[in-house]
Parts: structure tokens; C-alpha cells; sequence
């Protein structure tokens, strides 16, 4: 389970890269171009969307990374990565990937009480 939570973590990850490089995109150029915000509309919450963007991708990238050593700290950073996700984006095509992998692993991680090696997180 570790190594699954690991790779689902690392795949959230990469996925919310380009999430949040669209994301942060979106928010400055709304926020630098009226003409623009004006035809497709404001963000509510752009510093939540700025912060997400980077910090997301992050934790999901360090928890996958934390999985197979630290399974309860890597799991529940991905949970947190999972959540910045649907707070900041909310669940749409974009988003299902990096939510649903973040969220699976981070689940995994948890689960992973009884490790194969002696030292357990419980």
C-alpha cells in the first residue's frame, strides 16, 4: 500500500502542476487585464487560487515522497493537497485526476498501519 500511495501521490502531483500553472495564469491575467476578467469573469478567491496552485502540487509531490518511510505524515499531507485542490478549483475535468490520486493515496498511506518494516506510525 505504501508504494502505491506513493506513486498516486508523485501522479497527483505532476497533474496539479498543470493545474496550478493554468490557475495562477488565470488569476494574474484577470487581474492585470479588465478586458479579459470582463468577457470571462473574475475568480472569487484569487490569493486562495495563487496558494493552492503552488502548494498543492507540493504536498502531494512531498507526501507521495514521505509515503513509503512516514506513511501517517505522507498520507496526510496528501489528504490537505487533495482538499487545497477542491477548495481552490473545485471538481471539474481539470481537477479529478490530481484530487482523486491525492485523495486515494493519502487514504493508502494512512491505511498502511502494519508496515512490512518494524516500525509502525501508530
Amino acid at each position: 500500500m505504501r508504494n502505491a500511495a506513493l506513486m498516486l501521490g508523485i501522479i497527483a502531483g505532476l497533474f496539479g502542476i498543470l493545474v496550478g500553472l493554468v490557475g495562477y495564469g488565470y488569476a494574474e491575467l484577470t487581474e492585470w487585464n479588465a478586458d479579459f476578467a470582463d468577457a470571462f469573469g473574475l475568480l472569487e478567491n484569487p490569493g486562495l487560487v495563487r496558494a493552492a496552485s503552488f502548494f498543492a502540487p507540493l504536498l502531494a509531490i512531498a507526501g507521495g515522497a514521505m509515503a513509503k518511510s512516514r506513511a501517517l505524515w505522507g498520507g496526510a499531507l496528501m489528504v490537505v493537497a487533495a482538499g487545497l485542490f477542491y477548495m481552490a478549483f473545485g471538481f471539474n475535468l481539470g481537477t479529478m485526476f490530481p484530487i482523486g490520486f491525492a485523495a486515494l493515496g493519502g487514504l493508502l498511506a494512512i491505511a498502511a498501519g502494519k508496515p512490512d518494516e518494524p516500525k509502525a506510525h501508530f
